[in-house]
Formats: C-alpha cells, sequence, structure tokens
C-alpha cells in the first residue's frame, strides 16, 4: 500500500531514509536533519511530497518527487529524487509501483516528465529502469558544490 508521507507517519520513514543515505555512502547523515528536510514537504505538495509503500503494516520502501522547471521544453518537470526498499524486500514489485505511483503524482501537478539519475554501479536499479520501457537519457549530469 502506497501513502504520502505526512506529520503522522514522517518517523516512520526516517530509518529507511538513512538506510538509503547509508548505501549511497553519505557522510556525516543527521537524523534531525532528515526531519527537517522531509517535514517540508508534508504539507507543501506543489514542492513536491515523499511516498511509503507498506507491507504487512510496516514501511518497506519509499520515494521522493520534487517539481522544477526546464527551459528545453518549457515547462514543469518532476524529479525522481530518491527511491528505496529494504533489501528483503526487493525484487517484489516495490520500486515499480512507486515509480508509477510517483509518475501519477507527477503528471496530477502539472508536470510533464518524471525524470531521475542513478549511480552508474546500481545496476538492480537499472535493471527495473531498462525493464519498464523508459527512455535512457545521453545528457551528463554535473555538481558545482557550493
Amino acid at each position: 500500500m502506497i501513502e504520502r508521507v505526512s506529520n503522522g507517519n514522517l518517523k516512520e520513514v526516517l530509518p529507511l531514509f538513512r538506510a538509503y543515505q547509508e548505501f549511497y555512502k553519505v557522510q556525516d547523515i543527521c537524523d534531525e536533519r532528515n526531519r527537517v528536510f522531509l517535514s517540508q514537504f508534508c504539507d507543501s505538495p506543489e514542492l513536491g511530497s515523499q511516498f511509503l509503500f507498506r507491507k504487512n503494516g510496516e514501511v518497506v520502501g519509499f520515494a521522493s518527487v520534487y517539481f522544477t522547471f526546464t527551459s528545453t521544453i518549457t515547462s514543469k518537470v518532476a524529479i525522481l529524487n530518491d527511491l528505496y526498499s529494504q533489501p528483503e524486500s526487493r525484487a517484489e514489485g516495490i520500486g515499480r509501483k512507486l515509480i508509477e505511483h510517483c509518475r501519477e503524482f507527477a503528471k496530477s501537478h502539472g508536470a510533464v516528465r518524471l525524470q531521475w539519475v542513478t549511480a552508474p554501479d546500481n545496476e538492480a536499479a537499472q535493471k527495473l529502469y531498462d525493464s519498464m520501457g523508459l527512455s535512457k537519457s545521453s545528457w551528463y549530469f554535473y555538481a558545482y558544490h557550493t
């Protein structure tokens, strides 16, 4: 079951958010900073939203979508910034269901596409994305840390 992350269930997704950051080897993980960051989306769907996936009452996955704009197509787009499921719950279709849910959320909020990046060595995720018949970008991703 997929539900929107709210102030009422935010604490349930925080351990998975930490696990996601650990998976990507994030330095200086701070649970309080994570809580403050995620809570800004609980009441502001125009900025984006987090969704959790519940299996047998337990939160086993989540996805985050944020909105931005692109000048090349002069449109609003949605960024699937995070997608994570517990290792023991992978290969059960949770990622696919979360992506489709995020796609519908993006569409209902006026975004013309849902886009994301993944690590080059995250082959399990790439296998899922490739199986969905998605278009793969040839663009390079750069970051300028300020």
